[in-house]
């Protein structure tokens, strides 16, 4: 904040006092009582995002047919043929004449157009896919969606780069188009996330007594975070762009309670698993190694979905520019981002390449995992649609036609996966998403810059 603030007094002004019971859930899935179940599983989706673009001759197969030969980059993923739609054609025609980086990350899941702006006045144009999704049907489960990611976010403006806001590059998910959603990075928090909060929001006030506040309270329609967020408009707008995704943070947490409040006064219908799902809870901060890192973060992405906690989700595995260091790779030496601008060199392209097949390996994990799991004679596999890929085509050139995708899963039935589908060359990328959406049961007739809901994935 520009100015100092009492942690007990930042919400004053709110004339709110709350403090929120502990809330557990079993890690086993295992129903409450009186908790009704669905009598199939729901269908999930998931966006995971991968930087800096691939090597465009070793993603692409040859040739127009459905059938279609193994490239390098996707040669980890081959015993997962027949589970994939490998996606051609779609792009994102608002990437067309910005940045290399940062402007193409926030539109990659919403087609919007971003704005030159400030850090202290982020516009992306437009909502992304998952958080419309979660703001449609996010109710159905106790977390509307989930957020994770490896990179912690970036400040400042990246002169270098068009001037761009560096925390543009950060977020794949955005409220809407002025507010990004914070990802959780740390394997103990995202898993606490999904089964425990034994560390509730505390927001106090000196006035209980409010007469503001106690007319409010008389309002049914009125959220204490509805309460909290009045109190704090003018240290929302005060702030920084960092400060304003911190307080977002903090008062999603708030939301978050509150909604399992609410669905455990209001339950609705949901999955169960059987058993207990191979995973404890991990231990405190980050792990030692950036592959321990990315599994541990994958496992608790596959458990939110198998414990239904949620249907909608987002994983990042780098930002915009990623500069993770690759070099426990063998005959890699840097970081992704630098090693992207090859300049057709050939050591450093192969080091390149190397680096987005470790990438499809995480998703071969991956989608062992979510396969390996059974709902009741289906698979969780079978009852998603998991989207991989990224916002680059070519990273050394930041090309932006033919983006790198594909889209895992059976849908329900609704995806016809084990084949190339190819789009009509530049077909908006957000022709997919409406499609996905519409998979969900969110019927909307037009998302982002789409010209209809893409045709041929059934």
């Amino acid at each position: 904040m520009s100015k100092s603030i009492a942690r007990r007094t930042l919400l004053r002004g709110a004339g709110v006092a709350l403090s929120l019971p502990w809330l557990e859930r079993m890690s086993d899935a295992a129903p409450a009582n009186g908790v009704q179940t669905l009598s199939e599983p729901p269908l999930r989706m998931a966006f995971m995002f991968m930087p800096n673009g691939v090597r465009p001759e070793q993603w692409t197969p040859p040739g127009d047919g459905e059938d279609y030969e193994i490239t390098p980059h996707l040669k980890p993923l081959e015993k997962f043929k027949n589970d994939f739609i490998l996606l051609e054609n779609l792009w994102n025609r608002n990437s067309v004449g910005r940045n290399g980086h940062w402007p193409k990350v926030p539109i990659w899941l919403s087609g919007g157009y971003v704005q030159r702006t400030t850090a202290d006045d982020l516009d992306t144009g437009a909502t992304s896919a998952d958080q419309l999704a979660g703001q449609r049907i996010g109710s159905l489960t106790s977390i509307p969606t989930i957020e994770l990611g490896l990179d912690t976010p970036r400040n400042g403006i990246d002169t270098a780069g068009g001037g761009f806001a560096r925390m543009y590059g950060s977020f794949i998910s955005w409220r809407d188009r002025h507010t990004p959603v914070p990802k959780e990075i740390v394997p103990q928090l995202a898993f606490d996330r999904l089964f425990r909060n034994n560390r509730a929001p505390v927001v106090s006030s000196v006035n209980p007594k409010d007469p503001a506040l106690l007319s409010a309270l008389q309002r049914d329609d009125k959220s204490v975070l509805d309460l909290v967020l009045e109190g704090a408009k003018s240290l929302r707008q005060n702030g920084s762009a960092s400060d304003r995704v911190r307080l977002d943070e903090y008062f999603e947490s708030v939301r978050s309670v509150e909604q399992r409040l609410e669905a455990s006064l209001r339950p609705q219908k949901r999955w169960i698993n059987q058993g207990k799902f191979p995973l404890d809870r991990p231990a405190a901060g980050i792990p030692a190694t950036h592959e321990e890192h990315v599994r541990l973060m994958l496992d608790i992405f596959i458990l939110a979905f198998w414990s239904d906690s949620t249907r909608i989700g987002t994983f990042m595995f780098g930002d915009a520019q990623s500069s993770q260091d690759y070099s426990f790779l063998p005959g890699v030496r840097g970081g992704f981002h630098s090693l992207s601008h090859h300049a057709d060199d050939p050591p450093t392209r192969e080091q390149y390449g190397k680096i987005i097949n470790w990438h499809t390996e995480q998703m071969a994990y991956f989608l062992g995992k979510v396969k390996s799991l059974d709902e009741g004679g289906t698979s969780l596999l079978d009852n998603s649609m998991i989207m991989f890929g990224g916002s680059l085509k070519d990273g050394n050139r930041h090309a932006v036609e033919n983006l790198p995708l594909f889209l895992a899963g059976r849908g329900k039935g609704a995806l016809r996966p084990g084949r190339r589908l190819r789009a009509p060359e530049r077909t908006p990328v957000c022709n997919l998403y409406l499609a996905m959406l519409n998979r969900m049961g969110i019927m909307e007739k037009s998302f982002g810059d789409s010209t209809g809901a893409l045709e041929g994935l059934s």
